[in-house]
């Protein structure tokens, strides 16, 4: 029988206030509390790391517009001038399967710092939201977790950009998660120093991977059109490993991509290791899987060693700070985004912004390459029952395919903006989220520079 011990009631001084309060600063966050500041009110960005960026800084994940190809109709906005500004400040990197920039993780973490500085907002760091204070339907604050102790945050408007919908579910949002056997895989990344950069490349010129060899080895479906297009894949140096004994024969885990390749001889944005039961919401399931992934990382830098050129020196550089995950909680929001509106161009009234018809997961890999497009809609944004508060980035509302859709991390940034503004003209119209003002709130989006058609 489990023991469950109450917690005594206090008194929690108010650390900070402000009119908008984002919570969590991955590409949805930190584009959430920009937009915010940039409509004029005051910002607060809460991040329970000591940097900000989310899975680009602290998982190590570079392509943040890897699905970039000729034929593409891409997003614009913050998300554009993420690539841009980090191009510009010698951070970036060709990206090596598409038309798009590298973003080197260990520099954006000074990028993302420049940004929150640029635009006015107050930064919080190593400040985790634990809970929310609710005054009706509303979220009067949020109570934080640091070296300060336990406090509290107040503002008027709240934007959840957690990934995991921390904040919606602490005040009582509805909710839904996958069940944890079919939810997608997290990830371990890395990085390998001592690469001779020349003889890998060599080697994958040989090989000439495809989007087609995903299908073959990892049951990928795609719509054909994607098959013969180059892919930065690594799939036989594990099964050489595999047949040898030096990966176990029964661990089909390891396996997947490479990012980009410095004249340092350093391969960074490692996505090899793909460890699926995990819930990333359930700290017993992501112990695990830190360990594991870790584990696994040396088996597979041990395979590479031994059967992929280029990487006979190589050594272990770093991990990401932390799990990359793909999926946990969504809210139920306004509308939920479905895969027929993802697969079918669909256009609506409540637009915040654009997105390819990019789908990556769920047994699909559908890149953008003939110019279809879908609209984003603000009720995915908005939860039900709290009426101060929005959800940016993938906690969004949608059914599992449109996820693998909306997920993607320049999708994030559209959502993160919409939030944002939104938020702040709430805020200053002293009208509900729900309410908002859509061809205001639209007209706003323009102006910081979002293709809402």
């Amino acid at each position: 029988m489990a023991i469950q011990l109450g917690e005594i009631a206090r008194v929690l001084p108010v650390l900070a206030e402000a009119d908008v309060l984002v919570a969590g600063s991955g590409p949805a966050g930190l584009a959430a509390a920009i937009a915010s500041a940039r409509e004029g009110v005051s910002t607060i960005l809460v991040e329970r790391y000591g940097c900000f960026g989310g899975s680009i800084t602290h998982v190590g994940v570079e392509g943040v517009a890897w699905y970039r190809h000729e034929g593409t109709t891409d997003v614009e906005g913050i998300g554009i001038e993420f690539e841009r500004r980090a191009k510009e400040m010698g951070g970036t990197r060709p990206e090596p399967q598409s038309q798009s920039e590298a973003l080197d993780a260990e520099m954006f973490k000074y990028v993302a710092d420049r940004l929150v500085e640029e635009a006015g907002v107050t930064p919080l760091l190593h400040c985790m939201v634990v809970d929310a204070v609710l005054d009706g339907d509303a979220i009067r604050g949020v109570v934080a977790e640091s070296k300060s102790g336990r406090t509290a945050i107040l503002a008027k408007r709240f934007i959840d950009a957690t990934g995991d919908a921390d904040l919606a579910f602490r005040a009582g949002a509805p909710c839904e998660k996958t069940p944890k056997d079919q939810m997608m895989g997290v990830t371990v990344g890395f990085a390998c120093a001592g690469v001779d950069k020349d003889r890998f490349l060599e080697y994958v010129r040989e090989r000439h991977p495809t989007y087609g060899d995903w299908g073959r080895d990892w049951a990928i479906e795609t719509t054909g059109k994607e098959d013969s297009l180059f892919s930065p894949y690594l799939e036989a140096p594990f099964n050489l490993a595999r047949r040898d004994g030096l990966i176990p024969p029964g661990l089909k885990s390891i396996g997947g991509t490479w990012s980009s390749l410095t004249e340092a001889g350093e391969a960074t944005g490692l996505n090899l290791v793909y460890i699926r039961g995990c819930d990333g919401t359930d700290v017993l399931d992501i112990t695990r899987a830190e360990i594991e992934g870790r584990r696994q990382a040396m088996l597979a830098i041990d395979a590479l060693r031994k059967y992929a050129p280029g990487f006979e020196k190589a050594k272990l550089r770093n991990f990401g700070m932390t799990l990359g995950v793909r999926e946990t909680r969504r809210i139920a929001g306004r509308y939920q985004l479905t895969e027929h509106d993802v697969r079918n161009q669909r256009r609506f009234e409540d637009a915040v912004g654009i997105f390819p018809e990019f789908i990556d997961g769920r047994g699909l890999l559908i890149l953008p390459t003939t110019g279809r497009y879908f609209q984003v809609p603000y009720g995915i944004l908005v939860p039900q029952h709290v009426e101060n508060l929005l959800v940016a980035g993938r906690c969004v509302s949608s059914d599992p395919i449109a996820h693998a859709s909306i997920r993607s991390m320049m999708c994030c940034t559209v959502t993160g903006q919409g939030a944002g503004v939104a938020a702040a003209l709430s805020a200053k119209d002293d009208v509900s989220c729900g309410r908002v003002d859509i061809l205001r709130l639209q007209d706003a989006l323009k102006r910081q520079g979002v293709r809402i058609s």
